[in-house]
């Protein structure tokens, strides 16, 4: 993942309209686990950006400071992290017929690796 989006979300879309991967539901899509309170980044389809813009796309075009924020990478390395989340519902990873959860350790996915680990365990916001 790398980004998510708090609960400072005012649904405007402006987020979701800019994500070059398609990898932001809105707040009424089924597959959102917050459906009906704000948009949502799919953890297993975010790639920051890599290959596509300096930034996240997503952060630059927020209107509310504090609705984007980092989160761990969407690695290996994390992939407890990501499963626990799923489990309570903070994440709604992706189920693949064939190959289960689509967890790190099926699809890991790039991350701007400047960005230090505790700016992302304290879900800091995405400054541009």
């Amino acid at each position: 993942m790398a980004v998510m989006i708090t609960d400072n979300c005012i649904n405007c879309g402006d987020c979701a309209s800019e994500c070059p991967v398609a990898a932001i539901l809105g707040e009424s899509d089924e597959k959102n686990p917050h459906k009906g309170e704000r948009f949502y980044v799919k953890a297993e389809s975010c790639v920051e950006c890599v290959g596509h813009a300096n930034v996240p796309r997503c952060a630059e075009a927020c209107p509310t400071e504090g609705s984007i924020v980092w989160d761990m990478p969407y690695t290996v390395d994390f992939e407890e992290y990501y499963m626990s989340g799923n489990d309570n519902n903070v994440y709604k990873i992706r189920e693949h017929k064939k190959k289960g959860l689509m967890l790190p350790s099926i699809k890991a996915q790039p991350f701007i690796q400047e960005i230090d680990m505790k700016s992302r365990e304290l879900h800091v916001n995405v400054s541009l």
